[in-house]
C-alpha cells in the first residue's frame, strides 16, 4: 500500500467546498468533504483505478460527480494536490 499525503491547498479546497456547499445544505456540506478524502485514502490500494491527469505528472480522481481531486504519485506516495469542480477549466488558459 502506498502513503497517500494530502497538501495544505487540498485541504483548504475541501473547506471552501464544504462551507458553499453548506450554506444551502449544512448536512450535505459536512458529508461531502470526508466522501471526497475516503476515495483518496483509497488511492493507497495499488487496484484502486486510476486515471492518467490533463497536466504531465499528474492524476485525476474523479471523487464525487462534481469534484476532482488532482493528484501527483510515485512507487510509494499519492499526494493530493488540489479538489476542483468538475467544470472549472483546468488547467487554466497558458500563461501571456
Amino acid at each position: 500500500m502506498k502513503v497517500v499525503l494530502r497538501t495544505q491547498s487540498y485541504r483548504d479546497d475541501l473547506d471552501e467546498i464544504e462551507a458553499y456547499i453548506a450554506q444551502g445544505n449544512p448536512r450535505a456540506g459536512a458529508t461531502l468533504w470526508p466522501h471526497i478524502d475516503d476515495q483518496v485514502a483509497r488511492r493507497a490500494d495499488p487496484l484502486f483505478p486510476r486515471r492518467p491527469g490533463r497536466v504531465a505528472g499528474t492524476r485525476e480522481l474523479v471523487a464525487h460527480e462534481n469534484y476532482l481531486v488532482i493528484l501527483e504519485e510515485n512507487e510509494m506516495i499519492v499526494t493530493a494536490l488540489a479538489v476542483l469542480h468538475a467544470r472549472q477549466r483546468y488547467p487554466g488558459p497558458p500563461a501571456t
